[in-house]
């Protein structure tokens, strides 16, 4: 049976976004974002957001505290409306969880407890990484498995379902199962470590040189939500000087990606692709699995030239 929905993973900087567009560009449909920094306004050069429209790209002000419950309501909504017309939803993104929440119907762990958040903040901070990490080892040891120490958002939040009785631990991997919401082709861009941390490198510049400083000092003049204000990088380019923020936007963006390509192995079911070739070479062999290479009907749209 054909897959109903195409999702591509990939870790940051693989060119995932450029795929999804090749694959739009040859069957029609639309590309549905599953990123957890680019569903912000106010940061396009930061969040490398796609020049053509993608949906849940720039929906939330960055005083809007996101969760995935609210992201997940709204791509289920994206994906099934364009079911609804006959075409195809493409989702990519770099964010596990919210790739997870867009395919599958995640039971999401419980809304924090008025007060609770902020006092395991302050927690976090009188404490420091590691000794925060370690009472969540003591308290969550699966969930900790899962959190490395510096991020802090996550140790927080770990902590804070802890208290409420859940975990941040998932209690099983069904999502990458038959219990998807909709058929779906799971596609993972495989790129070696040494091209990756060419383009992670060459992608840094690119947004130093097209306003990434400016962009961000002036974001920093609203007030930001705890969410908006993890976006990966926000704080060393504000803060250091610009030729030590690019260094230390390089090594962040290293480690993140790192961490994407081991959660990417793990993942049961999503086929590897190479994805050091052009995008739409990928596209073509994405769309050999998916034994769709034709255009899709009138009413689904026309392929996009």
């Amino acid at each position: 049976m054909r897959p109903s929905v195409l999702a591509i993973f990939g870790p940051t900087a693989s060119g995932k976004s450029a795929v999804a567009e090749a694959v739009v560009d040859r069957i029609g449909g639309e590309v549905v974002s599953a990123d957890s920094a680019q569903v912000y306004r106010g940061l396009p050069i930061l969040t490398n957001q796609p020049l053509v429209a993608t949906r849940l790209v720039g929906i939330w002000e960055l005083d809007h505290d996101a969760s995935v419950a609210e992201y997940q309501r709204l791509a289920h909504a994206a994906v099934d409306e364009i079911l609804a017309r006959g075409s195809t939803p493409v989702v990519v993104g770099g964010t596990g969880l919210y790739l997870r929440a867009a395919l599958s119907d995640l039971e999401l762990p419980p809304a924090p407890i008025g007060g609770t958040r902020e006092r395991l903040e302050r927690l976090y901070e009188r404490l420091g990484p590691e000794r925060a990490h370690a009472l969540l080892t003591e308290r969550d040891p699966g969930a900790a498995e899962r959190v490395h120490p510096n991020d802090r958002r996550r140790v927080v939040r770990a902590l804070e379902l802890e208290e409420a009785g859940a975990s941040l631990r998932p209690a099983d991997n069904r999502l990458w199962t038959s219990d998807m919401r909709h058929p779906t082709l799971l596609v993972g861009l495989d790129i070696p470590r040494d091209v990756l941390v060419e383009r992670i490198e060459e992608r840094a510049e690119a947004m130093f040189a097209a306003g990434v400083r400016e962009e961000v000092l002036r974001a920093l003049e609203r007030p930001l939500s705890p969410t908006a204000g993890n976006v990966l990088g926000l704080r060393p380019i504000a803060d250091l000087p610009p030729a030590e923020a690019l260094h230390a936007l390089v090594v962040r963006t290293r480690r993140l990606a790192a961490y994407q390509r081991k959660w990417m192995r793990r993942v049961t079911g999503l086929v590897s692709v190479a994805g050091d070739r052009p995008p739409g070479e990928i596209a073509d062999d994405i769309l050999d699995m998916a034994g769709r290479r034709e255009p899709l009907p009138a009413h689904g749209g026309a392929p996009r030239r």
